[in-house]
């Protein structure tokens, strides 16, 4: 620890925070023991995610080291999660954002505080820190957002390009279990149990509240400040990682916002940066007390004076299932867009990319269904066998295109474009793109990818049916990356019309026909900088103690893939005992008295030849004991398609002990809107 550690703090285990309609929202509080006498800024962190139990871990390091740096830290659960009254329908609801204004206005109205206000969080707490500062509620003066988006259907969990990806089924079937547990009776006393009943009752599955909406919608909109980047005027501190699904959204911002801004992308999946994996890890908690610092108390740290944009550039490494470190360097530009980015287009050939246009040709190519299983997973969390592989096998059922060995190293940082002139024999059809490194040894691996479902070509709000046979130009961006293409490797383009799990496949395996010649990828190369070298060392990670948790079972996480050579169906399967309260199964928190834990098993199935044959699954048990309470919730959930409609199903089972609580069962079909 730095000096931080030598202010005393005091924790408030609960505070309620009550809201104009009655309802009462749960607090944690950690400050400064002198806060009372001399007031100090606050930090709010807005989540569904139990700050009581499932999140204490994670919860203590970071805002145990806020306090000790001089700041009030306040952990809210959400209305109807964790010990907050209500129910929980949505994410980013107009309430939740009615209450965090309510919640803010409270904050800054308290003895402790000095009035001003920050907002901070990863994921659901980095999306609704960027919404609620849209608001512009007077007291907040700054925000970090970490690994969210600006976009709620471009470039969030449910859709990409259009097509819907499994990870709306995975989360959404993730909150439904989560939204389904009870508060803490020794928080909220004899009313738990009739809180726990109103949320139960009022359940429903949320995969299949986001599938009710296929199309950029105003349901989409809602939520999604690239409608209206002006109305963020408080500074922005933007944090993504190349292993997450949402790094996409920094770049977006350093381009839109007007006020002050800063962006980070490090090679991190969806965790905090000083928990970095793949590392390096850095110290994230100090960065954030400099902007604190800043903007809350007013004083010059210096991290405006630095380079907007900081990324790590990525080297090439062998395609490995996850990684320790992954090596590379930091690199910085003053502006982004930078003019220093130039493109470098590379025409589409048959077999190869290269630098002229050349005389049109067509080749067509229809991918095997089981194509993307070597993909890994949409948003890694740092978790092993989650990264992609080896890309070979998938290229097997693609159309590729290869340039020559590379004569010079080549780093590229933004986002590759395919601009592609295709016809395609069915009305609906998706394209993956996928941008690899290829090593000498033939080894590919994957750096960045793309999807667009192929009626959505014109846009999102508006999907239009392919005319079959007919030609047209699309434009597909890939996913933004910082990587250095080495001397003697080749860049390589890979499409094919299937990339399962990650997407749901099309409803007919489509035969894709690519006039080459014209058709060209599009890398923003990007040239050395020498001020990189004299970039701001990050600190080493540090953070608050924690508490004591005793693990009562070992973390077990096993990946699996199982191909029946009768019926050419390819089976994946993940089963996690694991949690997030430190990585064990089942654990103790010792000082709440509390056991708890967490499973989970999920499958996807497909055969080769047949999209509708595709199926997602998704088994979870999850428990919270207390000597002779306990509280036990069974969640299965499973989706399926035919040509016409998704059909999801899903039940859900609630013990209280041994005894039977409640029994949700759902079965649903939603039509399939050109998806």
């Amino acid at each position: 620890m730095n000096e931080a550690s030598l202010v005393k703090i005091r924790e408030i285990e609960n505070v309620w925070i009550p809201m104009s309609d009655g309802c009462r929202i749960a607090a944690r509080i950690w400050m400064p023991m002198i806060a009372e006498a001399e007031p100090v800024p606050a930090i709010l962190e807005y989540i569904p995610y139990r700050k009581r139990d499932f999140m204490r871990v994670r919860d203590e390091p970071i805002h145990g080291y806020f306090a000790m740096s001089g700041y009030a830290a306040v952990r809210v659960d959400l209305r109807g999660s964790g010990d907050s009254e209500g129910v929980l329908q949505d994410e980013y609801t107009l309430q939740e954002h009615k209450d965090a204004l309510e919640i803010i206005a409270w904050i800054a109205a308290q003895s402790w505080c000095s009035g001003a206000v920050g907002m901070m969080g990863i994921s659901w707490g980095g999306f609704n820190a960027l919404q609620v500062a849209a608001l512009r509620p007077p007291a907040l003066k700054a925000i970090i957002t970490l690994c969210s988006t600006d976009d709620r259907y471009a470039d969030d969990a449910h859709y990409m390009g259009g097509c819907l990806i499994n990870e709306n089924m995975q989360w959404g079937s993730i909150l439904t279990l989560y939204s389904a547990l009870p508060p803490d009776p020794h928080i909220v006393g004899e009313r738990w149990r009739e809180m726990w009943l109103e949320r139960l009752d009022a359940l429903e599955p949320f995969p299949a509240l986001w599938m009710q909406h296929q199309w950029r919608d105003d349901y989409w909109k809602h939520g999604s400040v690239c409608e209206d980047y002006g109305a963020i005027e408080c500074p922005v501190y933007a944090i993504g990682g190349w292993a997450d699904g949402y790094s996409n959204a920094v770049p977006r911002l350093m381009a839109n916002l007007t006020g002050p801004k800063k962006g980070l992308v490090g090679p991190w999946a969806h965790v905090f940066p000083h928990d970095g994996v793949p590392g390096p890890a850095i110290g994230f908690l100090q960065e954030a007390v400099r902007w604190w610092d800043q903007w809350l108390k007013g004083r010059d740290t210096g991290i405006m004076d630095e380079p907007a944009y900081r990324v790590w550039m990525q080297e090439s490494v062998a395609p490995q299932p996850q990684y320790e470190t992954w090596p590379g360097r930091w690199v910085a530009e003053d502006t982004w867009p930078s003019e220093r980015i130039q493109p470098l287009c590379l025409y589409l050939n048959p077999g190869h990319l290269w630098f002229d246009e050349a005389t049109p040709s067509e080749l067509s190519f229809s991918s095997p269904q089981t194509t993307g299983l070597r993909g890994g997973e949409w948003c890694g969390f740092g978790a092993e066998g989650e990264m992609s592989r080896d890309q070979r096998t998938d290229d097997g059922g693609s159309l590729v295109f290869d340039s020559d060995p590379l004569n010079d190293r080549t780093e590229i940082l933004g986002a590759p474009v395919i601009t592609v002139e295709l016809r395609c024999d069915k009305p609906i059809a998706l394209l993956a793109a996928r941008l690899c490194d290829v090593a000498p040894d033939g080894s590919a691996l994957r750096v960045s990818y793309g999807l667009l479902n192929l009626t959505h070509r014109g846009g999102h709000e508006t999907p239009e049916p392919l005319v079959p046979g007919q030609w047209t130009r699309v434009r597909l961006q890939l996913n933004d990356i910082a990587h250095a293409f080495p001397s003697g490797h080749r860049i390589r383009l890979s499409l094919s019309s299937s990339y399962w799990p990650i997407a749901w496949p099309s409803p007919e395996a489509a035969v894709i026909g690519v006039r080459t010649g014209q058709s060209a990828l599009e890398l923003p190369v990007r040239p050395p900088r020498p001020e990189d070298k004299a970039l701001r060392q990050f600190e080493e990670p540090v953070a608050a103690p924690g508490i004591t948790h005793k693990k009562l079972r070992q973390l077990a996480m096993r990946r699996r893939l199982e191909t029946d050579l009768t019926t050419n169906e390819v089976v994946y399967t993940l089963h996690s005992d694991a949690g997030e309260f430190g990585g064990a199964s089942l654990a103790r928190l010792e000082e709440i008295d509390l056991d708890l834990g967490y499973t989970l098993l999920k499958r996807y199935r497909i055969i080769e030849n047949d999209p509708l044959s595709a199926q997602a699954e998704f088994d979870q048990t999850t428990l919270l004991r207390r000597g002779d309470w306990s509280v036990r919730i069974e969640c299965r959930t499973r989706l399926a398609a035919t040509v016409q409609a998704f059909q999801f199903t899903g039940d859900l089972v609630v013990y209280e002990g041994d005894e039977i609580v409640t029994r949700r069962d759902w079965v649903m079909a939603f039509p399939r809107a050109l998806v």
